[in-house]
């Protein structure tokens, strides 16, 4: 999974918009924009957040800046510990060469001491976008954690997992005909990347593009099929 292999895959599988979303850091989100900056995709920088809860929530902005305000204030409340390599891997900080940058020791695996209302304020602080992520999971998930999603939590929407489809998920959680559903593949090897898409009709890709889509602003949607 390096920024190289993930932006020739990604166009492989006819995609035009991903989101690096690495566990509690962004820190290889620069190396991936700067690998597809003349390439024809869009890399919308972000984490996927762990809370004080273990509810996992993607956090999407509008540029490299956010994302790394977004984890300073997520490295500062994550958990004390060191990575384990022989059981998590090493964790990697890669350049735009595929060269190793640096490495992670932290333990990106661990929970924060945020909850989940705190990280969704952080992620607006910084005009971004909270989305708790793969709420059809029995683990890690919003729903699995909490067993629903408090009614004043200011999300802009929800992700499924490819294990399910949108007709499934509307039987199974209210919360999936209440807020825009987004489904995504949640890579960890260069063989799942466009596993599972989600289709917007837009102007352009765009994080802002992306972002009146899932608000249903301006003629922009979510296409759902």
């Amino acid at each position: 999974m390096t920024p190289i292999q993930i932006v020739r895959e990604a166009l492989a599988q006819g995609l035009s918009m991903i989101a690096i979303t690495d566990h509690n850091s962004a820190e290889n989100v620069p190396a991936v924009m700067a690998v597809a900056r003349e390439k024809n995709l869009c890399v919308i920088p972000g984490l996927e957040i762990t809370s004080s809860e273990e509810a996992h929530i993607v956090a999407l902005f509008n540029s490299p800046e956010d994302a790394h305000s977004m984890q300073e204030i997520v490295f500062q409340n994550l958990l004390p510990g060191e990575n384990d390599e022989d059981l998590f891997g090493i964790q990697v900080i890669a350049d735009e060469f595929d060269n190793v940058d640096g490495i992670n020791t932290r333990l990106l695996i661990g929970a924060t001491t945020l909850t989940i209302e705190a990280i969704v304020q952080h992620i607006h602080e910084r005009n971004g976008m909270a989305i708790p992520a793969h709420i059809d999971r029995d683990s890690y998930s919003i729903i699995s954690q909490l067993g629903f999603i408090p009614p004043d939590l200011d999300i802009d929407a929800i992700e499924i997992s490819s294990n399910i489809t949108l007709k499934r998920a509307r039987e199974l959680f209210q919360e999936a005909n209440t807020f825009s559903v987004v489904t995504s593949s949640d890579s960890h090897d260069l063989s799942t990347i466009g596993k599972s898409k989600t289709k917007l009709l837009v102007q352009k890709a765009t994080f802002e593009e992306l972002k009146m889509a899932i608000k249903n602003e301006k003629g922009r949607k979510i296409i759902y099929e």
